[in-house]
């Protein structure tokens, strides 16, 4: 499969996923059912997002380096953009417990930053 077919593939998941959260967040009642509604809020959100960063990683690394090869961007912007997801999840879920404070968020940080130190050194 060429490199524009994958994007296209993310692409149509990112609009089925915002459209997902934002049924999610105008129908859902999170005091009527708030494990379903939390539940539903955080998966419909990590799709929306880890597609949507798929996306402008990708582009933003085609648009830096012209002269390479596409699948390794794709690949790269993949797993980018879930560890950025799990940042912004995991900082969500810090304000929802009430433990959000400037330096737990830079501890998140730090943390996802290691590992994908680790993982560009793995490759």
């Amino acid at each position: 499969m060429s490199h524009n077919r994958y994007i296209v593939i993310i692409s149509f998941a990112a609009i089925i996923s915002w459209m997902a959260f934002y049924l999610v967040v105008t129908k859902l009642d999170p005091f009527m059912s708030t494990g379903l509604a939390l539940a539903l809020f955080f998966v419909s959100l990590f799709f929306a997002l880890t597609s949507t960063f798929t996306i402008a990683g990708f582009y933003l690394r085609v648009w830096f380096n012209k002269n390479e090869i596409y699948y390794d961007h794709i690949n790269v912007s993949l797993r980018q953009g879930i560890l950025l997801t799990l940042i912004a999840l995991g900082s969500l879920l810090f304000q929802l417990l009430g433990v959000l404070t400037w330096w737990s968020g830079l501890l998140l940080i730090g943390a996802i930053t290691m590992i994908e130190f680790y993982l560009v050194a793995k490759d």
